[in-house]
C-alpha cells in the first residue's frame, strides 16, 4: 500500500524535479496529484513515464491525501498549507514560511531524522534553503566527531536559485554580449549577471548582511547545533544549476584532514572527491542532475588551532530543495505514517 502524494507548483523548475525524483527513487505512489494555478491549469507534466495534467491549486480538496510537497512561495503557501493541514495531509514545504517557527521541524533528513516527529504541532514540515541543506550535510557528521565552533562561508550560488526568470535573463544577457545590437538590462538581478557576479541574495538587513546570509546562520543553528558561530557572504554566479560553497569550520579540537576525509565519505549524501591535482575537484556543472553533495578541496586551516577549509557542491534544485522534500517524505513514510 502507497501514499496519496501531492506537488503543488508542479510546473516550476522545483515542482517539476519533485515530480522527477518521486519517480526516480521509486517513492510508493498510489495516486498523485500535480497542482498549479489557474493560469497554468491543464498543463501536462511528466512524472515517471506517466503523463498527468494540473489541477488548480484553488479548488483542490486535500482531504484524504497523505502529503503534500509545496514549491509555491511563501505568499502561496501562507493561504494553502493551512488548509491541507487542516484537512489531515502533512505539508512538506519549501518556501521560507515556516522555517523559523520553533513549532515547525526544519529537516535535513542526513542530519536531524529525529526531528520529523514534531510535525505533528501544526501538521507542516519545513525545507530548508538551498545554500544551508547542502552545507549542513558536510558540517553534521563532522560536528558529531570533534563539535564545531564556528563557520565562516562564501557561497557561489546559480542563478536557477532566482528560478525560470534568473536562468532566461542569464540566457538572454549572455547571447546579447555577443549582439552588439542587442541590450538586456537586468530586471530579476540586482545588476547584470552575464560575465559578472554579484554579492546580492534576498533583501539588505539592518545589519548590512542579506537575508540569504542571515538564513545560513539561522537554519544551521536550528538544524545542527545552537552554539554554531556562522557568518556568511552568498554570492550569485553565472552558472545556471549548481551551488558551490567555500567553507571554513574552527572545531573545538583538533580533527585531521585525513580523519575528516574518512568521516565525510562514510557519511550520507556526500561524495568525496579530493584529489590534489589539476581537475581533481567537482565543479557545479558536473553535480547537475546528481543526487550527492560533493566534497573536495579538504586541508587544514593553519591560521587557526583546529581549523579545516573545504569545497561543497550540489544541485540546487536537487539536494538543495526538491531532493531534500522528497527525502522528508521518505523518513516521513519510514518513521511515522509507515503504509509505503
Amino acid at each position: 500500500m502507497g501514499y496519496r502524494v501531492v506537488v503543488a507548483g508542479a510546473t516550476g523548475n522545483v515542482g517539476r524535479e519533485m515530480l522527477n525524483i518521486l519517480a526516480e527513487r521509486q517513492f510508493p505512489v498510489d495516486e498523485i496529484a500535480a497542482l498549479a494555478s489557474r493560469k497554468s491549469l491543464g498543463t501536462e507534466v511528466s512524472f515517471g513515464d506517466k503523463t498527468i495534467k494540473t489541477q488548480d491549486l484553488d479548488t483542490f480538496d486535500f482531504t484524504g491525501w497523505d502529503m503534500a510537497l509545496f514549491a509555491i512561495g511563501s505568499d502561496a503557501t501562507k493561504v494553502y498549507a493551512p488548509k491541507a493541514a487542516a484537512a489531515g495531509c502533512v505539508v512538506i514545504d519549501n518556501s521560507s514560511l515556516y522555517r523559523y517557527d520553533p513549532e515547525i521541524p526544519l529537516i535535513v533528513p542526513e542530519c536531524n531524522p529525529q526531528a520529523v516527529h514534531g510535525y505533528k504541532n501544526k501538521m507542516i514540515i519545513a525545507n530548508p534553503n538551498c545554500s544551508t541543506a547542502q552545507m549542513v550535510v558536510a558540517l553534521k557528521p563532522l560536528h558529531d566527531r570533534a563539535k564545531i565552533k564556528r563557520v565562516v562561508v562564501s557561497t557561489y550560488q546559480s542563478v536557477s536559485g532566482a528560478g525560470k526568470e534568473g536562468m532566461d535573463e542569464l540566457w538572454e544577457q549572455t547571447k546579447a554580449v555577443y549582439n552588439p545590437t542587442s541590450d538586456v538590462p537586468p530586471k530579476k538581478f540586482q545588476k547584470e549577471i552575464a560575465f559578472n557576479v554579484i554579492p546580492h541574495i534576498d533583501v539588505f538587513m539592518e545589519d548590512g548582511s542579506t537575508k540569504e546570509e542571515w538564513k545560513m546562520v539561522a537554519e544551521t543553528k536550528k538544524i545542527v547545533d545552537p552554539s554554531i558561530k556562522v557568518t556568511a557572504t552568498c554570492v550569485r554566479v553565472p552558472v545556471f544549476v549548481g551551488h558551490s560553497e567555500a567553507v571554513n569550520i574552527e572545531f573545538e579540537e583538533f580533527l585531521d584532514e585525513d580523519e575528516a576525509r574518512d568521516i565525510l565519505r562514510e557519511a550520507p549524501g556526500i561524495m568525496v572527491i579530493d584529489k590534489r591535482e589539476p581537475g581533481g575537484y567537482v565543479t557545479p556543472k558536473e553535480c547537475v542532475g546528481d543526487f550527492a553533495t560533493f566534497i573536495s578541496r579538504i586541508r587544514q586551516d593553519s591560521t587557526v588551532e583546529n581549523g579545516l577549509n573545504l569545497w561543497c557542491v550540489s544541485d540546487n534544485l536537487r539536494k538543495g530543495a526538491a531532493l531534500n522534500a522528497v527525502q522528508i517524505a521518505e523518513l516521513l513514510g519510514r518513521e511515522v505514517l509507515k503504509k509505503g
